[in-house]
């Protein structure tokens, strides 16, 4: 993935101009809310979702639909923001979903401080309840559209490549979010874009679930205006935790590193963790921006080895005989989520202005 320098404001306003338009439409195709018996226009995910994974879960599926329709970005986002924030303030106790028998005695051998109760609630009755709060929004901005969704936003131009190489499903996921304050009602001055790249290995359900969950959790962050290196540090440790009780739940093995961007007004501001990367291009030059997380690095064996476990080289270095990265979100059963999940380090570089690039593979071959 790259991207490069914001456009000019004679492509602002292009958005501004579709947006009623868009709106038209989509009330054409769907020109009432859906009944108990109609298919769902998106893919419900998963069967259950756990309260704290609403909000990002259910800001995924509307940005998909909206985005696949060709919906204006910054309307895309405003959109499902609101209709987000509507669904969340009310009471949700009617999706809740009961647990299996088993699930329940597998809570019972919970430690203590693992035994807060979670509660379920069914994916797919939430994805259409959903789906018509949105309907409702997109009908009342019909007829006025407030102005969040109108503003004018800066333009990136961003390119993405990804290729499965020799692996039987591609299990790696990428995010380009230009309009990261529409999407979470983010008020202030300062323009913000989020882009990011997750490595999964294992399966896709950790990178997936980064992709979804990381910038959701950075915006709930207080100091994310104040110190936003700190809130996507904060942001990593939380998605790790999340998606720790997801794989119990539902008994996943997968693990992703990743790394992730978010351009604040004119500051370029990176978190990552292992050995995923970016590296900023200037005028020609590139900076390097960072250090990734890899077995071979001595202060990462070292860290490995005051948690009990080993690197060695076999076809290449690894954790405990298995794991090709010293960092990843999801892995629990090698005893060092809590090292990699505080191990996500923040760097900001003044005066962004040509291009950033984001590589899974490429700059490891490369260097």
């Amino acid at each position: 993935m790259s991207s490069g320098a914001p456009q000019k404001s004679s492509q602002m306003a292009s958005g501004a101009e579709e947006t009623p338009g868009f709106l038209d439409m989509l009330l054409q195709d769907f020109p009432a809310p859906l009944n108990p018996e109609d298919p769902l226009p998106w893919k419900a995910p998963g069967m259950v979702l756990s309260q704290e994974e609403v909000e990002g879960e259910l800001a995924e599926l509307a940005m998909g639909f909206l985005g696949s329709r060709k919906a204006p970005p910054p309307l895309a986002a405003a959109l499902t923001h609101e209709a987000v924030s509507q669904l969340l303030q009310t009471d949700l106790s009617e999706f809740r979903k009961l647990p299996r028998e088993e699930e329940e005695e597998e809570e019972e051998d919970d430690d203590e401080e693992e035994k807060a109760p979670v509660t379920l609630l069914d994916a797919q009755s939430l994805a259409r309840s959903f789906f018509n709060r949105l309907w409702e929004v997109a009908g009342q901005w019909q007829k006025q559209v407030p102005l969040a969704a109108r503003a004018s936003q800066r333009q990136w131009l961003v390119s993405i490549h990804a290729i499965r190489n020799t692996r039987r499903k591609m299990e790696d996921r990428h995010v380009s979010l230009p309009s990261f304050n529409q999407l979470f009602g983010l008020s202030d001055p300062v323009d913000r874009a989020y882009f990011a790249v997750f490595d999964g290995h294992g399966g896709v359900d950790a990178a997936r679930y980064a992709a979804v969950h990381v910038h959701t959790n950075a915006a709930r962050q207080p100091e994310l205006p104040t110190d936003p290196a700190g809130a996507l540090r904060e942001a990593f440790q939380r998605t790790d935790q999340m998606f720790l009780r997801k794989a119990k739940r539902e008994r996943l093995q997968s693990g992703t590193t990743g790394v992730c961007a978010l351009i604040a007004g004119v500051t370029l501001h990176v978190a990552w963790l292992g050995d995923s990367q970016v590296i900023l291009v200037q005028q020609g030059q590139v900076v390097k921006l960072m250090e990734p997380h890899r077995p071979e690095r001595q202060d990462e064996k070292a860290r490995i080895e005051a948690l009990g476990g080993f690197v060695s080289h076999m076809d290449c270095w690894r954790v405990n005989g298995t794991l090709a990265v010293s960092r990843a979100i999801g892995e629990s059963q090698r005893g060092l989520s809590e090292a990699q999940a505080s191990g996500v380090w923040p760097a900001a570089h003044q005066g962004f202005r040509e291009a950033v690039r984001w590589a899974e593979g490429i700059c490891h071959a490369l260097g």
